[in-house]
């Protein structure tokens, strides 16, 4: 693993390189409000990834600055063109990067993450080639979900009612490939005996389907 540092305008995002052998594509985590790329789901997600051949990008979309004040007046987690902003440049760092530039980029997010993830692929479509949604709100998204083409694979915990209806709304909007899998008798956090395990293992299916064997961006 390689700590690196993403330039994003005026603000520099710390990231967390993870490159194995014979990578087929690379995974950008865009993780929801309150998280960070030190938290321990989706590094066990990012682990799994790896062991399926995909190199990962986890990184913090807000800076340390930004995550202080958000953390009283929350005000830039429900900021969806801000983190979207930020995965962007995310993108375009690791194209211009030499040990990932032949990697195909797909995103995997979390809560309002996800929600980003869709709105960067909707400005990227030429260069996000997959996208995996873990708990998250993709209805956040709003008017970018018609524009998505990457095939998008939606999980949700089957206790997770509100958020299950929220990405069949969010699903009904898209025009791309798009999937929704539950994971029977999780919770938002799939926290469950085996759940976590279920959803690494959906994404590496989804990454490895629609991400690998194409290189860099068309």
């Amino acid at each position: 693993m390689n700590e690196v540092r993403i330039p994003a305008g005026r603000a520099t995002m710390d990231g967390n390189l993870t490159i194995v052998d014979q990578a087929v594509a690379l995974v950008l985590f865009a993780h929801g409000s309150g998280s960070s790329r030190h938290s321990p789901r989706n590094q066990f997600v990012a682990r799994r990834l790896n062991d399926a051949g995909l190199a990962t990008l986890l990184f913090d979309l807000l800076t340390s600055e930004e995550e202080a004040v958000d953390l009283y007046t929350r005000e830039h987690r429900f900021n969806i063109g801000l983190l979207a902003e930020r995965l962007l440049y995310a993108t375009r760092w690791a194209h211009e990067q030499k040990q990932t530039r032949d990697l195909r980029v797909s995103c995997f997010g979390s809560s309002t993450g996800a929600a980003a993830a869709l709105m960067a692929a909707a400005e990227l479509p030429d260069e996000i080639a997959a996208v995996v949604s873990r708990g998250g709100r993709p209805d956040l998204a709003g008017d970018a979900l018609p524009k998505v083409k990457a095939p998008t694979l939606l999980i949700v915990g089957g206790e997770d009612h509100v958020v299950i209806d929220l990405n069949e709304q969010a699903r009904a909007r898209m025009r791309c490939e798009v999937k929704i899998d539950i994971v029977p008798g999780a919770t938002h956090l799939f926290e469950e005996p085996g759940a976590l395990e279920r959803v690494a293992d959906l994404a590496a299916d989804w990454f490895l389907l629609h991400a690998a064997g194409a290189t860099g961006p068309h």
